[in-house]
């Protein structure tokens, strides 16, 4: 079974201190050095690493992103990255000849270093009763869900802001709202889930879309604050240089007119809600936060269609 017990010294498992910490907190230096070592993207550590560092106001990280670190001579290069800024070390390597490098050089250095997978992978092994594999980027592989994640990105880009209105009965989402109200950026990180999400844009002076009449997914609408939505909006104007027309399909001034967007916004509003459809207020979300709350609301519209559907036949 692959050891997974990290060497004596400063090389500790995630969940115990790096150090032993005052009782009262101590100026931070001005900047931290942290080393993200991965022999696949990094895009596991880059997610653990904003996680943990946006658990700190103050914190002041430069980032040293070292990806597919595969060979001995690549470690090198590493390790002379970490000796000239030294730093914490997080880390997913799994081969262990490269990690037992790594682990002794940061030990000379005196360093810490964390694999960060360790505690997850040594659960698995409990849970299975077998090892590990220590083959690199296993979960980029071209598969089933890799080419699904291709077909739904190819969709959204094939029907975003309403275009291609006859493929709509392909989507397993659509995502309505007023323009610049975020549906196009959530698409796009919905489809990198494998989800094909097509987005209409609700306009009052063009009616409810007839795309829309008899929907066999879930449409959710997004909304956002008038505020925040004007500020979006002139911004996206100063972009394609103040030329209303080369642009949304609004006139320039009810665009950015508080009491037009005001009106828009409401009007979009009471359609999803004489329609049944719930809304996100995506002023203070991010594109990850949206994107998870629609999922979850997928969830509960396919569990209660399948509830639907099931109480006939009961």
């Amino acid at each position: 079974m692959y050891n997974l017990s990290p060497l004596p010294g400063p090389v500790l498992p995630v969940g115990l201190p790096l150090r032993t910490y005052p009782r009262y907190p101590q100026p931070m230096s001005p900047n931290i050095n942290l080393h993200l070592v991965s022999d696949s993207t990094g895009d596991t550590l880059n997610a653990v690493a904003r996680a943990a560092v946006a658990q700190f106001d103050d914190s002041r990280i430069i980032y040293h992103r070292w990806s597919l670190i595969r060979t001995r001579f690549q470690v090198h290069k590493v390790i002379d990255g970490i000796e000239a800024e030294p730093g914490p070390v997080l880390s997913t390597l799994m081969e262990k000849g490269l990690r037992s490098e790594l682990e002794l050089a940061c030990q000379r250095l005196g360093i810490s270093v964390v694999h960060v997978l360790d505690p997850v992978l040594s659960l698995f092994q409990e849970q299975f009763g077998a090892a590990a594999s220590t083959r690199p980027g296993r979960q980029y592989v071209l598969d089933q869900d890799y080419f699904k994640r291709i077909d739904a990105i190819h969709y959204v880009l094939s029907h975003d802001d309403g275009q291609a209105q006859a493929g709509i009965a392909e989507a397993d989402v659509i995502l309505v709202g007023v323009s610049r109200s975020s549906k196009t950026p959530t698409c796009f990180y919905l489809a990198n889930r494998g989800i094909k999400a097509a987005n209409i844009p609700l306009v009052p002076a063009l009616g409810e879309p007839d795309a829309l009449a008899n929907p066999h997914c879930p449409v959710i609408g997004l909304s956002i604050d008038a505020e925040a939505l004007i500020d979006i909006r002139r911004n996206r104007l100063r972009m394609i240089g103040g030329n209303p027309s080369a642009g949304p399909r609004h006139d320039s001034s009810d665009y950015v007119d508080q009491d037009a967007v005001k009106a828009e916004i409401l009007w979009s509003k009471r359609l999803c809600a004489r329609r049944g459809w719930p809304v996100i207020d995506v002023t203070r979300r991010s594109i990850e936060e949206t994107a998870a709350t629609i999922v979850q609301l997928m969830q509960s519209w396919e569990t209660r269609r399948a509830k639907s559907t099931a109480a006939p036949q009961a």
